[in-house]
């Protein structure tokens, strides 16, 4: 989640794309702009990449989901408002801070029951997870976290994941920094290992979308 992102459309043809595409509901959008009030302003996905994960959700009928990274409960939102009644969204996230925005919209908007928060380190719950048996329980899982542990976070991602199962990772193109062959920035690093990985990784079929930072879509075979 880095603090300032980079656009990969010129801002014209942005503001065209989401006037032609975008249909964010109002609850989202205030708390996109009380999120974007904070000191972390711009650490939420992009509203088109929330709409987009949300059609993805719809599209595979998931039923349950893991998040791994939540802020202050934009991105979880879209998916809680994608699911069916049944459905189900485990968020994982290390820190309270932003923990009492995302929970005032979501009783608002009603879908509160369908988002189970977990604190604390989320490979430790990822781990949780699997010692309670909930491999190849999930049809899809959204990180977007520390950069330095995606490779930790997909692995589990995995053998949580059913086969036919999707995982999605933000922030692959990392504002542009992945060009900078010079950085030594840990998470510049870690995200370029990252992508090179997944791109000779056969457990998966995978393709990268340039929407909001760029997102990676990993499907299970």
């Amino acid at each position: 989640m880095p603090v300032a992102k980079k656009q990969f459309f010129p801002e014209d043809l942005r503001e065209y794309l989401l006037s032609v595409c975008l249909r964010e509901p109002p609850l989202l959008r205030r708390l996109r702009e009380e999120t974007d009030r904070t000191e972390r302003a711009g650490w939420e996905i992009s509203p088109e990449q929330g709409q987009f994960l949300a059609l993805l959700v719809q599209l595979m009928g998931a039923r349950q989901i893991l998040e791994i990274g939540v802020f202050a409960g934009y991105s979880a939102l879209w998916l809680a408002l994608a699911l069916p009644e049944d459905g189900r969204v485990i968020a994982c996230e290390s820190s309270d801070e932003y923990i009492p925005i995302a929970l005032r919209y979501w009783k608002e908007a009603g879908v509160e029951h369908r988002i189970g928060l977990r604190f604390g380190p989320a490979l430790d719950t990822l781990r949780d997870l699997l010692s309670e048996g909930r491999q190849g329980c999930f049809d899809f899982v959204f990180i977007d976290a520390d950069k330095t542990n995606n490779d930790g976070y997909y692995e589990c991602a995995l053998e949580l994941l059913r086969p036919g199962g999707l995982v999605a990772i933000d922030n692959v193109l990392w504002s542009g920094r992945v060009l900078d062959m010079q950085s030594t920035e840990p998470d510049t690093l870690a995200v370029r290992a990252f992508n090179q990985k997944l791109l000779s990784d056969t457990r998966v079929s995978i393709s990268m979308v340039p929407i909001g930072d760029g997102l990676t879509l990993a499907l299970k075979r």
